[in-house]
């Protein structure tokens, strides 16, 4: 009998260390005994909420908090991603976006059971692909990709109802005592903070599928 495996996952798709951190669970999940079926489900969390819909720079958004070049953090967190088998390049995606839409896309594909796959489809196309996540049709395409309708996808991520749903959940997030993201939760009992070191996401699994 099948072992069920409910994991949590606050994320933000203009996060790097997100992108990171959901490949490496993903890494981790690929090696559970077959066994154990896993749920994942994605909440909304807002890296920056007062980020316009026009984006903002990123280097000079950070050179203004840090006093700094951001070419050392970036280094930094390309390390660890190219250790998770991403090429990332972070120069190449100049501006962080609002990402209202882009969570409420991925909070309404739950019924489709591919919310974490259309989430980290986001993050790719925002940082790999180097796209502009606050276009409606590029969020469309992708999308459309994952089971929706192009037409359902676009009224769903223009909806005002659905996206003060999303803001009150990302505020709630944030008010429960999430301070930063990725932030998962295991088997609602244990819970794990930024994009730990493979090892760390082993255990925590581990730990978690021997209490079920």
């Amino acid at each position: 009998m099948a072992r069920l495996l409910k994991i949590d996952v606050f994320t933000d798709v203009v996060c790097p260390w997100c992108l990171v951190g959901s490949a490496r669970l993903d890494q981790a999940l690929a090696k559970l005994p077959d066994d154990v079926e896993v749920v994942v489900e994605n909440h909304p969390f807002y890296l920056d909420p007062t980020v316009p819909p026009e984006g903002v720079d990123v280097g000079e958004m950070l050179k203004a908090k840090y006093g700094r070049e951001p070419r050392e953090m970036w280094e930094r967190v390309e390390g660890e991603a190219k250790k998770a088998g991403i090429e990332l390049d972070l120069s190449q995606q100049p501006r962080m976006f609002n990402t209202a839409k882009a969570h409420t896309i991925t909070r309404l594909s739950k019924a489709n059971g591919n919310q974490h796959e259309l989430a980290n489809a986001i993050a790719e196309a925002y940082f790999l692909d180097h796209q502009q996540i606050n276009d409606d049709n590029i969020l469309a395409d992708v999308a459309v990709k994952f089971g929706w309708d192009r037409g359902d996808a676009l009224d769903a991520m223009n909806d005002a109802n659905e996206l003060a749903i999303t803001e009150q959940l990302a505020t709630s997030a944030a008010q429960q005592g999430i301070r930063g993201v990725p932030f998962f939760v295991f088997g609602e009992k244990y819970a794990l903070s930024g994009a730990q070191p493979d090892e760390v996401f082993a255990q925590a699994l581990d730990k978690t599928i021997s209490e079920l």
